[in-house]
């Protein structure tokens, strides 16, 4: 019979307080490669994981920046390249006349990458997910929390990262195969 790869380890917990509490321990045993799933957000919980870093607002400043520059460099080929006409003595490189379609195109990308990037960033869409083979897994949607341990991380060892979850009084452990 041939075994399938893990994808991780997970453990389910009663109450948001442990599930927290269960966090700030695996994040303080040096596990990094970490996620918590509930039925709704909870409080201090990503603080507790160790997720702090953002990259969204950066895809949107260079969003919002390309989209400057695209505006911008759009009139200006229009106006002075390709279809050149002198009106009224003006310049041909008329930035004052391009800062209204500019400043539109430069919002109209940032929004675009900003769901565009938020979808990439989360990985979505996602129609199947490997914690969909735990049985158990569907309580998560009701009263239950599980903190899984992904077995990318450098850290995890399949015997010692079961003594460890062991450790923090889960209700019950699984192995999540891929």
């Amino acid at each position: 019979m041939k075994r399938l790869a893990i994808y991780g380890m997970m453990a389910e917990f009663d109450t948001t307080s442990d599930l927290v509490a269960a966090a700030r321990r695996t994040h303080e045993a040096g596990y990094r490669k970490i996620d918590a799933y509930s039925p709704f957000p909870v409080e201090g919980l990503a603080d507790e994981m160790g997720f702090h870093k953002n990259a969204v607002p950066l895809v949107v400043l260079v969003g919002g920046v390309l989209g400057a520059i695209s505006g911008y460099l759009l009139q200006y080929w229009i106006s002075a390249v390709t279809y050149p006409i002198n009106v009224g003595g003006r310049p041909y490189n008329s930035w004052p006349a391009f800062i209204v379609v500019t400043f539109e195109t430069t919002i109209l990308f940032a929004g675009l990458a900003a769901v565009l990037g938020m979808l990439a960033l989360n990985g979505l869409p996602m129609p199947y997910h490997p914690v969909f083979n735990v049985p158990r897994f569907a309580f998560a949607t009701r009263d239950r929390f599980f903190l899984i341990i992904f077995s990318s991380d450098p850290k995890y060892e399949t015997a010692g990262t079961r003594v460890f979850l062991e450790s923090l009084k889960p209700r019950s452990i699984s192995e999540v195969p891929s």
